[in-house]
């Protein structure tokens, strides 16, 4: 039951919000010398061609990173993730490519920092292994992501973050971000971890944020953007992230960046945004 890719969903309105969070982050990590370790637990291929069929079958980019990719009024940190998709297309006028997680942190890496990227779906871990071979500090690796918190944390380097973004087509999957938090953090209790989530049902990220302020764990952030109201019919309506131990600028720099997306990527209105602590220090 691996069905889900991510080239159908590539650089949607959900992508914007979590890689710009991601690069914040690793921007954050790269304030000291001292090098990081990079977990992306359900990697994907890394890469995309927004031309590709699969990409172009409901062009979700085009309420993404499209009306993001002319504009000069970016605020600074949109527009440092739009320069990195400008670099990945050779800075040519046309929006052709888009970089997954793997490859935005991959680029971002310094030589003292290392990243494993796992995933387990059959055709698209192929292309990933392909894709990174050019990395020298990334490894990548066929496995069930949510078990590598288990099987790689702490790490030797003693700081580094955890990105959790599986698919959620099996309701099994938010209870298994929980789990995988708790045997992470058990482990590696200084670790940044970062948690995607889609809103298609409302009742299960409520769940789920429920659970998270059960393990106790303090310090954490929820960061969301909705591009219309929840409702019972099918279909993402929002997306967020979840943070544990987030630098102290990131609760600022979203408060300040996400009303700005929220126009430019919801001109009808329809749209939201929320920063909160869940469980705050």
């Amino acid at each position: 039951m691996l069905s889900y890719r991510h080239s159908f969903h590539a650089g949607n309105h959900a992508d914007v919000v979590k890689h710009i969070v991601l690069m914040l982050i690793l921007e954050s990590l790269q304030q000291k010398e001292k090098g990081f370790y990079y977990l992306d637990t359900h990697a994907g291929v890394g890469f995309y061609r927004l031309l590709s069929a699969e990409a172009q079958k409901n062009a979700e980019f085009e309420t993404g990173i499209a009306p993001l990719w002319q504009r000069d009024d970016l605020p600074p940190e949109v527009a440092r993730y739009v320069e990195m998709i400008k670099d990945l297309n050779h800075h040519k006028p046309q929006l052709r490519d888009y970089a997954g997680s793997p490859l935005i942190a991959a680029k971002m890496l310094r030589e003292q920092d290392r990243a494993l990227l796992t995933e387990l779906h059959p055709s698209d871990f192929p292309l990933l292994r392909q894709n990174f071979r050019p990395f020298k500090n990334v490894q990548t690796k066929r496995a069930d992501g949510f078990q590598q918190l288990k099987a790689t944390l702490p790490p030797k380097e003693r700081r580094g973050l955890v990105l959790i973004d599986p698919p959620y087509e099996l309701k099994e999957d938010y209870q298994r971000v929980v789990e995988a938090i708790v045997e992470g953090y058990k482990r590696f209790a200084t670790g940044v971890y970062a948690i995607w989530y889609p809103v298609v049902r409302r009742s299960q990220i409520k769940q789920m944020v429920r659970a998270l302020e059960a393990t106790g764990i303090r310090k954490i952030l929820q960061i969301e953007l909705g591009v219309r109201p929840d409702t019972d019919q099918k279909g993402m309506t929002a997306s967020g992230m979840i943070v544990i131990n987030p630098p102290w600028q990131l609760e600022k720099q979203m408060k300040s960046i996400l009303p700005y997306l929220n126009q430019v990527l919801t001109p009808s209105g329809t749209g939201f945004w929320k920063v909160d602590w869940i469980t705050p220090e």
